[in-house]
């Protein structure tokens, strides 16, 4: 739907919610934020025993009190307790660092409310919010933009890709891919460069970003490392179940006295059960740890110490791409793909800045300075006359320059929209050329001047 239909379904105006609307939705709606685990002491407890070999070291522990072994049972009860008070302390530990970090963060937004443009913490924004955006702004909910001016969005967070998306008001065809509508902004992203007016329609674990976030949180993955000891423990268990009663059965047959026959198989029992090896895995993860939080990393689970450990080389990797983030210049061609300097200068010129990388800088206008710049090439002996921005229908930029005497319209963009603006049909050789690049996965722009002499200005 169009942006007024979206303000009409979310009963509100360009002007905003009334202060008293959006107390009302804020408790209807809750609180714009994302649900976190409850890390509770006694969960953390818990979780420390859930492991066999520590049930089977208590069972060895009873078993040797119950048979006034009691210097036995108190060497095991000693190791069990190391072993499940020190996973509990580093856990515990991490959970309230955590906790800690997450009660620090207080992120604010402009919004409009009562016709006027406030700031609010982003935990207080409520679906019909009107919400202003601009560069180096965090999406702080969903929303449907109202109005935009030249916007683009980091959406990395979503979909792992570093290009910076073009945003529009526009609303997009039925069918379309939710999660990429370019009417939208979602939360998490950034703002690249522009500013747009727009308004909340989804907040919370609603959000496409909170939605996420709840699938990652419904279950903790379980490491390598954890299953092998786990299964390692099962063994033990195993096997020391069915030589204790093997044993003491046949002790029973061979008419042995019971009791003599029941202290022999727990005696196997208490030989086989490696009591110090729950001690010493906790004390090496515990150390582990201690080193990690030197480098300021907090470990939530001990056992991520060993699969962390286990990494030589670390890839990541999205659609052929490494997400460094950073577009770099590769190479600036003429149109029968022959290596031309001055195609580099001119679209140098063309750029919506005149300078290196700077804030709100279109990535591609700023690997373009970067080049020049490394090159030695002169782009200072021109100046500007006059512009017409880049824009998302004409998907070109244009200057009018003097370059040393000659007027120049010098004109960047979308390989189609100029090549559909030159006086000359492209040759056969330059399609060719621009499909073999395409074919690579490069991201062509291009380049077209035309002298004007004695024009002072441009029109779109």
């Amino acid at each position: 739907m169009d942006a007024q239909s979206a303000l009409a379904a979310l009963g509100s105006t360009r002007d905003g919610l009334s202060g008293e609307e959006a107390a009302r939705r804020l408790a209807l709606a809750g609180s714009n934020a994302l649900a976190r685990p409850q890390w509770l002491a006694l969960t953390i407890f818990l979780r420390q025993l859930n492991n066999p070999l520590l049930l089977l070291l208590g069972a060895t522990a009873l078993a040797s009190a119950w048979f006034h072994q009691h210097t036995d049972a108190i060497i095991i009860l000693a190791i069990l307790a190391l072993s499940v008070g020190l996973g509990y302390f580093n856990e515990y530990r991490s959970a309230r660092a955590i906790e800690d970090l997450h009660s620090r963060i207080r992120r604010t937004t402009q919004v409009v409310r009562n016709g006027h443009l406030d700031e609010i913490d982003v935990a207080h924004l409520v679906p019909g919010d009107i919400v202003r955006l601009s560069v180096g702004d965090i999406v702080p909910a969903d929303l449907r933009l109202i109005d935009v001016h030249a916007m683009e969005c980091d959406e990395a967070v979503l979909t792992g890709e570093p290009q910076a998306v073009e945003k529009t008001e526009r609303p997009e065809p039925a069918g379309g891919p939710n999660a990429t509508a370019a009417c939208c902004a979602y939360m998490g992203t950034v703002v690249r460069s522009g500013s747009a007016l727009a308004v909340v329609y989804a907040t919370g674990v609603r959000t496409v970003f909170g939605r996420i976030a709840r699938r990652l949180n419904t279950r903790v993955p379980v490491t390598t490392f954890a299953r092998g000891l786990h299964d390692f423990s099962n063994l033990l268990v195993h096997v020391t179940a069915v030589l204790t009663i093997s044993l003491f059965a046949i002790n029973t047959l061979l008419h042995h006295p019971l009791l003599e026959s029941l202290l022999f198989a727990l005696a196997i029992a208490v030989g086989l059960t490696p009591q110090l090896l729950p001690a010493i895995v906790t004390i090496s993860l515990s150390f582990g740890a201690t080193r990690m939080a030197r480098r300021s990393v907090i470990v939530k689970r001990l056992v991520a110490i060993e699969d962390f450990g286990n990494i030589e080389v670390l890839f990541t990797d999205k659609t052929g791409t490494l997400t460094e983030g950073h577009v770099v210049f590769a190479q600036a061609y003429d149109p029968l793909g022959a290596a031309d300097a001055e195609v580099l200068r001119l679209g140098a010129l063309c750029t919506a800045q005149t300078g290196g990388s700077e804030v709100g800088a279109s990535a591609v206008d700023s690997a373009l300075a970067e080049a020049v710049a490394a090159r030695g090439l002169r782009a200072d002996t021109s100046r500007r006359l006059d512009e017409v921005p880049f824009d998302y229908e004409r998907r070109r930029m244009s200057v009018l320059i003097d370059d040393d005497g000659r007027r120049l319209l010098v004109v960047k963009g979308a390989p189609e929209f100029v090549l559909a603006r030159c006086a000359q049909e492209p040759q056969a050789r330059t399609q060719a050329f621009l499909h073999e690049r395409f074919s690579a996965g490069d991201r062509v722009i291009a380049v077209a001047a035309r002298e004007l002499p004695g024009a002072t200005n441009v029109a779109a």
